[in-house]
């Protein structure tokens, strides 16, 4: 793989974060027990918020599978482009500038992938850090700012295995009795470490992932408490709007459609955020945590190890108006058959440019540096830089839940729930308010309304990590012909082959011997294209 060479890495340092393991040990490395840690713990809650703010920064450590080498190694936002690149709506090239190539052609279904196994890693590390701080809290404690804390830890590691069920095995519905992942919890930790830990099924997964994320809602919901925002970056933490969001995704994928639209109104009810409007829609953005539409964010820092490296973070792969591999040959494109469905009147269009090269929403000096850079056709202008047109600073936010997402869950869960006019009202109403003032829904049906939101899940979110985790739920397989792929990554997988759902890395199975792995499969050849 190419690495740019206008950029030099600086050495290999390494991440401390300091949080829960510093009570491991006493002065003179003595072990302190668990009744002596819980009794410093109640005597000072504060010295679990590092261990919570340690949880977050695990979203996007750089290097934490394999070591600074891999550029495309740099935590969460990582498993964002990995799942973007694999489905259909994301075009790149097959270049050796591009280290997405991999999910691109599909070569990541194996269990020797490096794909999978940053994947793995990064959410297990971070259900390990979860895991840490929920040790240290007595469950029944009644200190409200503990509760919060172990509201935090429950609510990520919810989100953990959430995401990671979703990888490595089929949709919820129709496969409650397959296997999921392995559940880590404190309680098992030494038998994970000394015999193996089996898969649990995913309807037991999906049980813990509530019962975890049900806990959370009601520790917050009893302790008061919300993110500090005094404090930089506090919508890092999972407020109640965002507890109530998470929980509304999981029902989603179960089909629980009362419970989504229930707590998709929930999370409306309890946030602050408003929809980005027309006018903030119409310019490049989604780099600020402290926009309005943010429910819930990834907090980058110009300090953080990712944006020191210049080139190993989200903005550098998927920037077209910053200085990253992105610019430089690795462009991120919409899928032009998508782009072809996107209206005129819809601010969206110019999210991206269209056949000429243009976009509407750029500035001239925008436009003039991604003509000059060769951007080719419908790539992504979506995502601003950090300041002027060809920046070298990338430490740029990552948005994770925004409150057009809770909307378009509730329009859905009306439809699906028995009242499909009203999820189609919800739907035009939010388009026609935000996007696109000229747009009628005409869907009359549960499933024609459900396609119509999918539609503009699409567009609203690409490049934001979720178009993946609708084609598992939605039971869609990948079909790219006619959207501008590369002849190596031109597919048509059917839902329900086994090259959708991705193989435990082989690492995995040799640590852990009760693992059994997914149905052995090998990368597909690619078909040839048509229009």
């Amino acid at each position: 793989m190419k690495k740019l060479n206008k950029i030099a890495l600086s050495a290999l340092s390494t991440l401390a974060l300091v949080g829960c393991a510093d009570l491991d040990t006493a002065p003179l490395s003595s072990t302190v027990t668990a009744d002596q840690k819980s009794e410093v713990v109640a005597a000072n809650p504060a010295m679990v918020k590092a261990g919570v703010t340690g949880i977050s920064a695990n979203f996007t450590v750089f290097g934490a599978t394999y070591g600074e080498g891999q550029h495309n190694d740099f935590g969460y936002p990582s498993i964002m482009l990995m799942t973007d690149s694999r489905g259909t709506d994301m075009v790149g090239f097959d270049t050796g500038y591009n280290w997405f190539a991999s999910p691109l052609i599909l070569a990541d279904c194996t269990n020797t992938s490096a794909v999978t196994r940053m994947q793995w890693t990064t959410l297990y590390n971070q259900i390990f850090s979860a895991n840490s701080v929920i040790s240290l809290i007595d469950p029944e404690t009644e200190d409200a700012t503990l509760q919060g804390y172990l509201a935090q830890a429950l609510a990520i590691r919810a989100f953990d295995y959430f995401q990671l069920v979703q990888l490595y095995q089929f949709t919820y519905k129709g496969n409650e009795d397959k296997l999921g992942v392995p559940i880590i919890t404190p309680e098992n930790a030494t038998q994970v470490a000394t015999e193996g830990l089996a898969r649990s099924t995913v309807k037991e997964v999906y049980e813990f992932v509530l019962n975890d994320i049900n806990k959370a809602i009601e520790l917050i919901e009893t302790s008061g408490y919300a993110p500090d925002n005094e404090e930089a970056g506090y919508k890092r933490y999972v407020g109640l709007d965002v507890a109530y969001g998470l929980r509304a995704r999981i029902n989603l994928v179960m089909q629980n459609w009362s419970g989504a639209l229930a707590d998709a109104v929930n999370a409306l009810n309890n946030t602050a955020a408003q929809p980005y409007s027309m006018d903030e829609a119409s310019t490049p953005a989604f780099i600020d945590i402290e926009d309005d539409s943010w429910m819930w964010g990834i907090y980058i820092t110009e300090k953080d190890r990712v944006s020191t490296t210049g080139i190993c973070n989200f903005p550098s792969h998927m920037g077209s108006l910053n200085y990253g591999y992105a610019s430089v040959g690795a462009w991120r494109m919409i899928n032009k058959k998508l782009f072809n469905t996107i209206p005129e009147t819809d601010v969206r269009r110019g999210w991206f440019l269209d056949k000429d090269g243009l976009s509407v929403n750029l500035t001239a000096a925008q436009q003039k540096y991604i003509t000059n850079a060769g951007a080719p056709d419908y790539t992504q202008v979506k995502f601003a830089p950090n300041g002027a047109p060809g920046t070298s600073n990338n430490a740029c936010d990552i948005p994770m839940m925004r409150v057009e997402e809770m909307i378009l869950i509730k329009a859905e869960a009306e439809a699906m729930g028995g009242a499909p006019a009203t999820g189609a009202a919800t739907l035009q109403e939010f388009v026609q308010t935000y996007r696109d003032p000229e747009y009628t829904c005409t869907a009359t049906t549960a499933e024609a309304v459900q396609d119509a939101v999918w539609q503009q899940r699409r567009i609203e979110f690409w490049g934001e990590g979720i178009s993946w985790f609708d084609i598992m739920r939605l039971n869609k397989g990948i079909d790219r012909r006619g959207g501008g792929f590369p002849e190596t990554g031109v597919f048509n997988i059917a839902p329900g082959s086994d090259i959708m759902v991705y193989s435990i890395p082989q690492a995995e199975e040799q640590y852990n011997k009760l693992i059994v792995n997914n149905p052995t499969v090998s990368q597909p050849d690619p078909i040839p294209d048509e229009e």
